[in-house]
């Protein structure tokens, strides 16, 4: 097991990750980036317009960093499963921060980006995590919407954070439940 494999848990040592989880109402698996999935980020990174733009190694560093994670959704396809969207975050203490989450444009408003944010969730609390923060645009209304329903809270507004266009970024915050003893 590589430290990039593993997961901080309460006592900050490292544990090893479940390999995967099925979410049954996106009908998709849930698990940890492999560089094998990297291709497939990049297109549904690049299917989406609001999205920050990453490069590849942006993505193989942050999956390296023990600190960081990569959750990819994976769809239910008999012969050949195909990654349907993604999930990055990064943990600094016991706060975590969404740094970007993308569906495939063709699964869009099938419940993958609540089921990546579900699974990162109980991942982030089960390490230690309390809060987790992001910023979104605030003319993308469907992920704010999306956000909102999961339980984040409006903290407050970074005047002029993105460009082309450029635009607000709202940011928000959603207080993890903590596992109990």
């Amino acid at each position: 097991m590589s430290k990039s494999d593993a997961v901080f848990s309460p006592d900050n040592s490292l544990k090893p990750p479940e390999l995967s989880v099925f979410d049954a109402a996106a009908r998709v698996q849930l698990r940890l980036f492999s560089q094998d999935d990297l291709n497939a980020i990049l297109d549904i990174q690049n299917a989406s317009r609001a999205m920050a733009a990453w490069r590849g190694r942006d993505y193989e560093q942050l999956a390296a960093d023990p600190r960081g994670m990569i959750l990819v959704a994976e769809s239910e396809a008999r012969m050949l499963p195909e990654i349907v969207g993604f999930l990055a975050t990064y943990r600094i203490d016991r706060e975590s921060e969404l740094w970007n989450i993308a569906v495939e444009p063709r699964h869009r408003r099938k419940g993958v980006a609540r089921a990546l944010l579900r699974e990162a969730c109980r991942r982030l609390s089960e390490s230690g995590v309390h809060r987790l923060f992001l910023e979104v645009r605030e003319s993308n209304l469907p992920a704010v919407e999306l956000y909102r329903a999961f339980g984040f809270a409006l903290l407050g507004r970074r005047k002029d954070y993105y460009l082309n266009p450029k635009e607000d970024a709202l940011v928000l915050v959603h207080r993890l439940v903590q596992p109990g003893p």
